[in-house]
């Protein structure tokens, strides 16, 4: 697995998400999550993500218990700002105090003495961004965090964050039919030399061409999403499928090859974070970093976005 600069922080060129391990898409199995992040640090897959929002914390504690004994193979990334307690909506909070004690029990729950990228989660609602990076700030002095990430911010929130600390990376999803940051962020991330990490860089597995959205149980959280609601889109996996045949690769492949393939366009490094929670998919996913697409294939996969129908959330 090739290697790439966040801000200073070094990882794999691809990297792991861990939420699909505890909630969201369907039965979980503690297991086979443990054995799954263990399969890809095996592989060179380095970069292990979670947040203190997935699952309330569940999510931290897997991840923790299945990095333990190989703390020094990982650049560990969590997320706060993401409040589901006391109600059925979300607070994005930012505060200065509410960071640091999130960032407190995310140690806690990860049994780490340090985080090597902490990202806030979202934009807050309940503070400036300039208090919550300034927050974090202090974090990084204080050792308990090596770098500093955001996660679905504009332009403006980057350039006023930067201003206080630099950040090493935005995440945000990022696909082939997910393609807003490249008009968002994308020119804010070049001139700042911020990384881009993308998350759901398979649009949530419905570009591999492999999910039956009639089949999704009640517990998966994609029956609420609206690309998931429309039989519209089958024509966008169905392009996907038939280039991947063409190449005697999987349509997952192909999916991550063009995420993969981004960082000369945008011209900032980009790393995918595909999530799953079972040993095959990731090795599939690995290999797809070797992938090289033509110039028509990009032409072709380029052209998809706009034939999505519905809106990510």
């Amino acid at each position: 697995m090739d290697t790439v600069s966040l801000g200073g922080l070094t990882t794999s060129a691809q990297g792991l998400g861990c939420m699909g391990m505890s909630e969201g898409y369907g039965p979980t199995s503690w297991d086979d999550a443990i054995a799954t992040v263990h399969r890809a640090l095996d592989l060179g897959v380095t970069l292990i993500d979670t947040a203190d929002a997935y699952a309330f914390g569940h999510n931290e504690v897997l991840v923790g218990r299945a990095i333990a004994g190989r703390r020094d193979q990982v650049q560990l990334a969590t997320k706060t700002g993401i409040d589901r307690t006391g109600s059925d909506t979300w607070v994005l909070r930012g505060e200065a105090g509410y960071i640091k004690r999130a960032c407190d029990a995310s140690l806690l729950r990860l049994g780490v003495d340090h985080i090597d990228l902490y990202y806030l989660h979202r934009p807050p609602q309940t503070a400036e961004i300039e208090e919550s990076v300034g927050a974090m700030a202090e974090l990084v002095k204080e050792g308990k965090i090596g770098h500093i990430g955001l996660s679905e911010v504009n332009g403006e929130l980057l350039r006023r964050a930067s201003a206080v600390h630099p950040v090493a990376a935005v995440q945000s999803e990022y696909s082939i039919w997910s393609r807003d940051v490249e008009t968002t962020v994308g020119d804010a991330l070049r001139d700042l030399g911020v990384a881009l990490v993308a998350y759901s860089p398979l649009g949530r597995g419905f570009l591999t061409g492999t999910v039956d959205v009639t089949a999704l149980p009640a517990s998966d959280a994609r029956r609420r999403l609206p690309r998931f609601q429309t039989a519209d889109n089958q024509a966008i996996a169905d392009a996907i499928r038939a280039l991947a045949q063409a190449r005697d690769v999987a349509p997952a492949q192909l999916a991550l090859a063009w995420v993969h393939a981004r960082g000369a366009r945008l011209g900032v490094p980009v790393v995918p974070i595909p999530g799953t929670k079972r040993v095959k998919w990731l090795e599939q996913n690995v290999a797809a970093a070797g992938i090289e697409l033509t110039a028509e294939e990009v032409a072709t996969l380029d052209g998809l976005a706009a034939q999505t129908v519905g809106g990510r959330y």
